[in-house]
């Protein structure tokens, strides 16, 4: 399949139905009672959009945009924040190479740690150490920012340098909204999340295991999470790392979409891969990591700590052992194959020492990641960071204020991709459907923020002080009517209107207004373009790998 087919003006990398071609039939019934999975061409009637009324529905129901697949790329245009000096970042800095060198790290990968001793690690069973220096050294041929391909143009990403990428939530269990409440997740409800990351502006990236399928058997689920990626959404995405036969399988299946030639020199796909903290590189994501580093596509290497559990209690020594073993990481994946597009990913927070719980938005876990945004820059890598994260079980003051503080945090530290930007709840446990469309539309407000502040001559609207003059208003002043729908960024859900207004419109609080708009957007939702021959290879990829093997559910 050659990568790139045109169709009429708009450039279009691979994937694409001709007209005449039929859809791929789309799921309309959840395997599950709950929430109803509404297909393209569904408008949900009036009981679907509310029970307060129809006026209450109508009237929310227009206020709702026309929705958009492509993000526009979003480019930092302030400055990051530097929490620490010269002299603190060093002595981190040294604290890191203290830790590979004296405590090292485990390794259970015999070739990772061949490739390691020949690159003058001290080896000795299943345990690595390092010379202060030379795993810096070894991630210096990683990318410092890298392109990752859409299914078109439009989709395209960069990450690293000054552009910040936006990418749902990864890995829960369970799902929520306000009808059926908290389950498992299905299959359809994940394809549910794709075409709510294709539609929204926000969302740059698809995500990855937006939420885990647990009526599709553990070892073949893979397949189809990754087929509704390349379905639904034209976005880069992720692909499967729970076994190196679904890191193949993902991607074989990027493969057969983009063409073999095309994978050889264009990042689509990637793995998210966290490190077994404390100092661990366990058989799975080692084997995932080698998988996506040969095919030469993408991997977020993830410590994920919790302080007092998988590290020290204090958070100076959480920000050394992450950086220690992410790099670890992105080194190995340079022995693998020079020049893989990495991104440093740090999952820093604190616990509840009393309970065990993790805690998230707290102030110490924000001051560790602007530490990690500092040192990622001097490594001149990518970085993840933030995300829209909480304990809270459901939508309300707590999961926005820890989200929002976690967020805002991750973005003032430098993250350039920004995993768990939206729908995450209980700790990462549950997708909720209601947070995430909340959270798309603060991603919104967070681009606006990143655009920075223009001073030009439109801004300093000098002719809107001749027209107006003094004593009276600018509300008719022809720079306002020209500027008024740009001037502001304008929240899709944020109610601004009066009491009696609101009141008439049926009392809705934050969670029942976005109970709304993502019922909206799976209305709105239409498949884009995909080229039946592809899909036909795809699905009998599919069957064959599902025939070859039985149904495992553990």
């Amino acid at each position: 399949m050659h990568p790139r087919i045109g169709v009429g003006c708009l450039p279009q990398r691979c994937c694409l139905r001709s007209a005449s071609s039929p859809d791929v039939p789309v799921r309309t019934h959840s395997p599950q009672e709950g929430i109803p999975l509404l297909k393209s061409d569904d408008r949900p009637d009036e009981g679907a959009l509310g029970r307060r009324g129809g006026r209450t529905s109508r009237a929310a129901s227009r206020r709702l945009p026309s929705f958009i697949g492509a993000a526009e790329p979003l480019r930092r245009n302030i400055p990051t924040y530097e929490l620490l000096d010269e002299d603190d970042l060093l002595r981190l800095e040294e604290h890191s190479d203290w830790i590979l060198d004296e405590i090292g790290v485990e390794i259970h990968d015999g070739e990772a740690l061949d490739l390691f001793r020949q690159a003058g690690a001290r080896v000795a069973g299943g345990q690595a150490r390092f010379e202060p220096g030379l795993v810096r050294s070894l991630c210096a041929t990683a990318p410092p920012a890298f392109q990752m391909s859409g299914r078109n143009s439009t989709s395209d990403i960069t990450v690293g340098g000054n552009s910040v990428v936006f990418v749902p939530a990864y890995g829960p269990p369970f799902v929520s909204d306000l009808e059926g409440g908290r389950r498992y997740a299905t299959i359809g409800d994940f394809e549910n999340f794709v075409k709510l990351a294709q539609m929204s502006p926000w969302m740059h990236h698809s995500g990855g295991t937006i939420c885990e399928p647990v009526d599709l058997p553990v070892n073949k689920r893979h397949l189809d999470m990754v087929y509704a990626h390349l379905r639904y959404s034209t976005k880069p995405f992720m692909g499967s790392v729970t076994s190196i036969e679904r890191a193949e399988d993902s991607l074989q299946m990027a493969r057969i979409c983009y063409g073999a030639d095309y994978l050889e020199n264009h990042c689509v796909i990637q793995g998210n891969i966290n490190i077994n903290s404390p100092l661990v590189f366990d058989q799975v994501m080692v084997d995932s990591l080698k998988a996506y580093a040969r095919a030469n596509q993408g991997c977020v290497i993830s410590p994920f700590i919790l302080g007092g559990a998988m590290g020290p209690v204090t958070q100076p020594a959480l920000v050394a052992q992450a950086l220690a073993e992410a790099m670890v990481g992105i080194a190995l994946t340079q022995l693998i194959r020079p020049g893989s597009p990495m991104v440093l990913g740090v999952f820093l927070t604190t616990m509840n020492l009393r309970t065990g719980a993790p805690t998230f938005g707290t102030p110490e876990a924000n001051l560790a990641t602007y530490a990690i945004g500092q040192l990622a820059r001097r490594l001149d890598l990518p970085l993840r960071a933030g995300g829209h994260l909480t304990s809270s079980k459901v939508l309300d003051a707590q999961a926005a204020q820890e989200s929002g503080d976690t967020m805002l945090v991750g973005i003032q530290a430098g993250a350039n991709f920004v995993l768990q930007a939206a729908g995450w709840l209980e700790g990462g446990l549950v997708i909720g459907y209601e947070k995430f469309v909340f959270d798309l539309d603060r991603c919104g407000s967070h681009s606006r923020m990143l655009s920075g502040l223009l001073v030009d001559e439109n801004t300093l609207a000098t002719d809107a002080f001749r027209e107006v003059g003094v004593g009276t208003n600018f509300l008719g002043a022809s720079h306002t009517l020209a500027n008024f729908e740009t001037a502001n960024y304008q929240s899709d859900l944020a109610d601004d209107t009066s009491f009696e207004q609101w009141s008439a419109d049926g009392c809705l609080d934050s969670a029942h207004r976005a109970n709304l708009r993502w019922k909206e957007m799976l209305a709105q939702y239409h498949p884009p373009p995909f080229d039946q021959g592809v899909d036909e290879e795809l699905r009998g990829f599919m069957d064959s790998k599902k025939a070859s093997d039985e149904d495992r559910w553990y």
